[in-house]
């Protein structure tokens, strides 16, 4: 039973690398791209809708999102990935990957541009209907995580299917950046066009009327390479693997791939019927054969991907805090409300440029070489090290004299987060679960991964807030641990990380079905 392969899986995990292997990164790829843009960019837009809404007269600083407000808009969207991430990873075993894709694309598209209409003529109306809207938005995000990582991992060759699948995450640091590109240019032209003095010269006039467009333009630029992408999606043939082992349509997966390879491959009808009916492929999901085979590796890739978001999205989220606090970016007081924009936005684009991109594209280089689980464990031990350097010797950093050595060892924790588990932890659920499995535990661990993203997104907004100075607390945030011992939580997160990377399995090398050990039986895994 070990050695039934299908020829038309044997095939495709032998093929050379050519141009459909390309095709489909950059397909999938584009969804990740449009998910981290929408992800990231209400970071980037928070401070001013704070101004525009919430800035009361006479006030000695400009407005700012109440804690309740601020942690929904900024973690709204998370909730409705988990949401997606389950029900769409479901979905993607139960209908096939193809037909559901389509699917949370349209969501996407439909949902970014909705964030940007959103709609009320008081602050609670804008900020509610802007809560509905990225919820949905979160949803559409949510179903592309286990739908594009299992499309690309049964596409892809065993020799290279690890860079493949980190290729697609790859394009994630794009979007960030992307985001922050689009970001400096928007507001970089009203401030332009619309020269507004600072708050602190003449508080009523720093923030223009026209202010309120940017953030809305900004939020709606992420429709558009969702968008370009439709057509591309819908022309994919469903996977060789769902359509053979899980559909058992052993001819419609032989004409796929023998068009896609362009090579004649046989049906072999008896053999699909033959391994879809043996007891190892029977077992369900909340099965004892299921914990027995697939538990322990259920529990490393949920786990690490839980404790790696918490420190990732607290990071990413939470960036223009961390630089306001070190001084890298000016005191709201100082900038009019769309300069602002323009400050954090360069932040957190130079961050992306320099760190952030070339993090993942490290994982794609060397994937295949050193393996999942060498580079998750190096990179969750990087982490901990830098998180532990910037924390332990915190007011050092304060010192303006050493804010670039901040800035440096901050940007180090992001490229080996991105060189190590927060590419990983997406690839590995992708390649170590039974075919008919593979999309439900990819989503059941990366929607683990959304619930750390939330407690960090929740948690970290207000454990930050100062602990001693209520003078550099936003405005109605009790007082928290400090960003000092806030940044230690993290590193000793990102040690929790360490422990339970020894519960995840190396794939690299192996074709599916034998990192999942599907169609092998008691006998075979004894011998």
């Amino acid at each position: 039973m070990a050695g039934d392969q299908l020829q038309v899986l044997n095939a495709l995990d032998l093929a050379k690398t050519q141009l459909y292997h390309f095709t489909a990164i950059v397909i999938a790829g584009m969804g990740f791209f449009t998910d981290a843009y929408d992800l990231f960019s209400i970071s980037l837009v928070t401070k001013l809708l704070g101004r525009l809404y919430y800035t009361k007269p006479g006030a000695l600083k400009p407005g700012t999102l109440p804690p309740a407000v601020s942690s929904s808009v900024t973690g709204v969207a998370l909730v409705g990935t988990l949401a997606g991430q389950l029900f769409f990873g479901w979905l993607g075993d139960k209908m096939g990957r193809k037909r559901v894709y389509g699917i949370t694309l349209i969501l996407m598209v439909l949902c970014s541009v909705a964030s940007g209409f959103s709609f009320g003529s008081s602050p609670k109306g804008v900020m509610a209907s802007l809560c509905f809207f990225r919820f949905w938005l979160g949803f559409g995000i949510g179903g592309d995580y286990p739908l594009s990582a299992t499309i690309m991992s049964e596409y892809a060759n065993k020799k290279t299917r690890g860079a493949f699948i980190a290729a697609v995450f790859a394009m994630q640091g794009f979007g960030i950046l992307f985001s922050g590109i689009v970001s400096l240019v928007v507001s970089a032209g009203f401030d332009h066009h619309y020269k507004a003095p600072t708050y602190e010269d003449n508080a009523a006039a720093s923030t223009v009327p026209q202010a309120d467009y940017v953030w809305r333009i900004i939020l709606m630029f992420g429709a558009l390479p969702a968008a370009l992408t439709y057509y591309w999606r819908m022309k994919m043939p469903e996977t060789a693997r769902y359509t053979a082992l899980v559909a058992k349509n052993a001819k419609q997966a032989a004409q796929d791939m023998g068009k896609v390879l362009n090579v004649e491959l046989e049906a072999e009808e008896e053999k699909v019927r033959r391994i879809t009916e043996h007891k190892s492929t029977s077992f369900g999901l909340f099965s004892k054969e299921f914990v027995r085979r697939h538990g322990l590796h259920l529990f490393g890739t949920t786990s690490t991907w839980f404790l790696l978001d918490i420190a990732f999205y607290s990071q990413n989220l939470f960036q223009k805090d961390v630089f306001s606090a070190i001084g890298w970016i000016p005191p709201a007081k100082t900038m009019n409300a769309i300069h602002e924009v323009f400050q954090i936005a360069k932040a957190q684009t130079l961050i992306a440029l320099c760190s952030t991109v070339p993090g993942y594209w490290f994982t794609v280089a060397f994937i295949d070489i050193i393996g999942r689980f060498a580079i998750q464990l190096m990179g969750f031990f990087f982490m901990t090290v830098f998180m532990f350097a910037i924390a332990i010797p915190y007011q050092h950093w304060t010192e303006k004299a050493n804010r670039i050595g901040f800035v440096v060892m901050y940007a180090l924790t992001f490229f080996f987060a991105n060189f190590g588990p927060n590419a990983t932890t997406f690839v590995v659920p992708a390649e170590i679960f039974p075919a008919r499995l593979r999309s439900t535990c990819h989503g059941i661990s990366a929607a683990a991964g959304k619930a750390g993203a939330i407690v960090g997104a929740y948690g970290f907004l207000y454990a930050a807030q100062s602990k001693d100075d209520p003078s550099k607390r936003d405005a109605g945030y009790p007082a928290g641990i400090g960003v000092k011992n806030s940044l230690i939580v993290l590193g000793v997160i990102n040690i929790l990380g360490m422990l339970c990377t020894l519960a995840v399995p190396e794939p690299k090398g192996k074709s599916l079905e034998e990192a999942s050990n599907e169609n092998v039986d008691d006998q075979d895994e004894e011998v």
